[in-house]
């Protein structure tokens, strides 16, 4: 017999890799800008390094291991990146249904990424997510100044709608957001859609592999 779950009071999603297909996109243009600053890195590399992680932690991290970045990297790599990133970014598939569940249930729904507003505003725009969840839904490591893996953007989501932290789930698809998710004390499915989801499910996160499965894990079928 499947598991039941209870309906959450909010649902916290994460921007990259859950909302939008943009995981892979963004560490394409990442890798080639490190491995032309002393650090040789391809796509495959920088997601299982990088993702999560604010811009400034990644900077930190490529310091740390070998890369010379001028002191105005962070801005030229997402220049970059951005510029990539208005050429069309897929959603993740099956999300849109979930989130039409979630309205028809009447669970209110946020987003809470490490990400940049810009960065989103250029990535969820073109679907109609942007006016969606900006500007009371949307909590951002940049706008906020503070970054996951500290629990502080998902207690600031909680905070705003007026909800206790373990009533709300949280939606990740990198360790850093589930190890975030555990500090706020509040409740992890880990999206894994291109491997077996074990660095999630080391963060305590509850790990699936299509979206068509997170309505049940949500209490919502």
């Amino acid at each position: 017999m499947p598991q039941t779950y209870p309906r959450p009071d909010l649902v916290i999603f994460d921007c990259d890799g859950v909302l939008v297909d943009s995981e892979r996109i963004f560490n394409a243009v990442l890798a080639e800008d490190l491995s032309t600053r002393g650090l040789p890195m391809t796509t495959e590399v920088s997601l299982p390094t990088f993702a999560g992680l604010a811009m400034s932690a990644v900077a930190v991290k490529a310091t740390e291991m070998g890369a010379d970045l001028p002191q105005n990297w962070i801005t030229e790599v997402y220049d970059k990146a951005y510029a990539t990133l208005r050429e069309g970014v897929p959603l993740i598939p099956g999300i849109l249904d979930v989130l039409a569940q979630l309205d028809a249930t009447g669970i209110p729904t946020c987003v809470a990424s490490n990400g940049r507003e810009e960065k989103m505003k250029i990535t969820l725009a073109p679907h109609g997510l942007w006016d969606r969840f900006h500007p009371n839904a949307m909590f951002s490591a940049h706008t906020m100044k503070v970054a996951k893996p500290d629990p502080g953007l998902f207690l600031a989501a909680a905070a705003h709608f007026d909800v206790q932290a373990r009533t709300c789930v949280v939606i990740e698809d990198s360790a850093i957001g589930a190890r975030a998710a555990a500090r706020a004390g509040m409740q992890c499915f880990g999206y894994a859609a291109h491997d077996e989801g074990t660095a999630l499910a080391e963060e305590g996160a509850e790990v699936f592999h299509q979206m068509s499965d997170l309505p049940r894990r949500l209490g919502l079928s």
